[in-house]
């Protein structure tokens, strides 16, 4: 592995642009990212279909290197969405009778049924962090969906309580982390943007939740909170996040927001002072790329409230709905921006 930059290291959220002869955009741009499996998205014959995503895969690994960034993550290429691949992989899910849940936007979508107890029947992602390790010697990051979002995007048809169900997940999804570190992987990220989305819940038992899929894992590990994808939830909440300050206790390393579309108020970083800052910089509500400088001011924004040794430099949320330029402009910029701010500081 190279070495990589001690002060304001860059890195994705975790997905990357898909390219267009891999996925039909269209079809994905006018959804919400599905909960199911959805097939249909995929342009490519299913014979070749792993052949094709390991293909769009490396494209993704070599744009990031391209770019400068530091810490590289297979740009979740092989996903229809961050989370359906591994909560439809699990025993006690229905997938073909699927049921409903309201989404965070308040619309039902498709989702998987629990009708069984909840179990992880074997790896998800380890080939994925094998292929990732083999084809890059910078820093590595894997991401996996978070228990309490898993459990906020099914239908209960078997637990008496969410809580339950959260904690079954949670137990799934600790066993696929330590499969991915003892596959190479230097860092795993948890998605979590229900939080955000359902504080109270969150509080109630989505930290504990939490918790229990990090225990007894060693190695670096991430929480990414955030709004939701811009490309589909266009507004951000005035007050910035509701859920924030409750992840000082947690037992995660670093700690994953978005500040760029949403001028987020960066004293709140003065709550996790312990925590390493994965500090969103790029607004995705846009395909205007931004320039460097721009990058290099809202990262400088945060360094008043939280160490320059503890933020790494990512965009907002995953760059999976941007066209392929703009992600890779975007991408660029951050990089940049990030090595301006590097050399004023260092």
């Amino acid at each position: 592995m190279t070495t990589i930059n001690t002060l304001l290291p860059t890195s994705l959220v975790g997905s990357y642009a898909q390219p267009n002869w891999l996925l039909d955009r269209a079809k994905l741009a006018g959804r919400f990212p599905p909960r199911t499996r959805a097939k249909e998205l995929w342009r490519v014959d299913e014979a070749f279909l792993e052949e094709a995503q390991n293909d769009a895969t490396l494209l993704a690994i070599r744009d990031q290197e391209r770019a400068g960034l530091d810490i590289i993550t297979d740009g979740e290429a092989r996903r229809e969405s961050y989370s359906n691949r591994f909560a439809t992989a699990l025993e006690g899910v229905d997938i073909d009778n699927p049921g409903t849940a309201l989404d965070r936007s308040g619309h039902p979508n498709p989702v998987p049924r629990i009708t069984g107890k909840i179990k992880r029947m074997h790896p998800v992602e380890v080939e994925d962090v094998k292929f990732l390790r083999a084809n890059t010697d910078r820093k590595t990051k894997i991401t996996v969906p978070g228990p309490f979002t898993m459990s906020q995007q099914a239908q209960n048809d078997f637990y008496e309580s969410e809580a339950e169900l959260a904690m079954d997940y949670a137990a799934a999804v600790n066993e696929e982390i330590k499969d991915l570190f003892a596959a190479g992987v230097d860092v795993v990220q948890i998605d979590e943007p229900y939080m955000q989305a359902r504080p109270e819940k969150a509080e109630e038992y989505g930290l504990q939740a939490l918790n229990r899929a990090l225990d007894g894992v060693e190695g670096e590990t991430a929480v990414h909170i955030c709004f939701g994808y811009a490309a589909i939830i266009h507004d951000r909440p005035e007050g910035g996040y509701s859920f924030l300050p409750q992840l000082a206790d947690c037992t995660v390393c670093d700690i994953s927001i978005e500040t760029a579309q949403s001028n987020l108020d960066c004293t709140v970083l003065e709550s996790l002072p312990e925590k390493k800052i994965i500090l969103g910089v790029l607004d995705l509500s846009t395909h205007d790329i931004e320039t460097p400088e721009t990058v290099a001011e809202r990262i400088r924004r945060a360094l008043p409230h939280h160490p320059a040794d503890k933020i790494i430099v990512a965009p907002d949320c995953g760059l999976k709905y941007l066209p392929r330029d703009v992600a890779f402009g975007k991408m660029k910029a951050m990089a940049d921006g990030a090595a301006i701010v590097r050399a004023e500081v260092s």
